[in-house]
């Protein structure tokens, strides 16, 4: 069986968490990590499963304004790196490219402040809805990864990330194995 983790990421937090991810998923799934930019259609086509996730930007989704402030505050804050594929696209023009998943297996993450998602959003939730919008099955409720306000993961968020993935990668078999 084959696994796809896509993401978008800034800082690298996103990027962190979808290698975390995808080491989770390793044990029962042929696992590949992919950039936003890197994930075209002919590359998901065999992919069983299909995890998505991207960084919180103004409660949801990142967009083009929200990439470019955060692309702004990296050059002033030398605390702050782009991530190397924080110059490509956003999920939000990848969903209008991605077509249908034919009912194969999704999950959907996000990174997100540690904060009340009241206060914070979640990115996690649209990108769910998008898959399923695209006919994916999604096997896993939107989960949301947490990063300090010094944009560093919370400790403990990583090894979540792989326990995550570990249970996803359960519930994919299954769905994959009744299909």
């Amino acid at each position: 069986m084959r696994a796809v983790v896509v993401y978008e990421s800034m800082y690298g937090n996103t990027h962190a968490i979808a290698d975390h991810i995808a080491a989770g998923l390793r044990d029962r799934f042929d696992t590949d990590v992919l950039s936003v930019d890197s994930a075209t259609a002919n590359v998901l086509i065999d992919a069983d499963l299909i995890v998505v996730g991207g960084p919180t930007h103004v409660h949801g989704l990142s967009s083009s304004t929200s990439r470019r402030g955060a692309a702004d505050a990296a050059e002033k804050d030398d605390g702050l790196e782009l991530d190397p594929a924080a110059e490509g696209g956003g999920l939000r023009d990848w969903f209008h490219h991605l077509g249908d998943g034919r009912h194969r297996s999704a999950a959907a993450f996000d990174t997100r402040f540690d904060a009340s998602p009241i206060v914070t959003g979640r990115a996690s939730k649209p990108i769910a809805k998008r898959l399923a919008k695209h006919h994916f099955e999604l096997v896993a409720e939107p989960e949301s990864f947490l990063v300090d306000r010094d944009n560093r993961l919370v400790d403990g968020e990583a090894e979540r990330a792989e326990e995550w993935s570990r249970e996803l990668a359960g519930a994919a078999a299954t769905a994959v194995s009744a299909r």
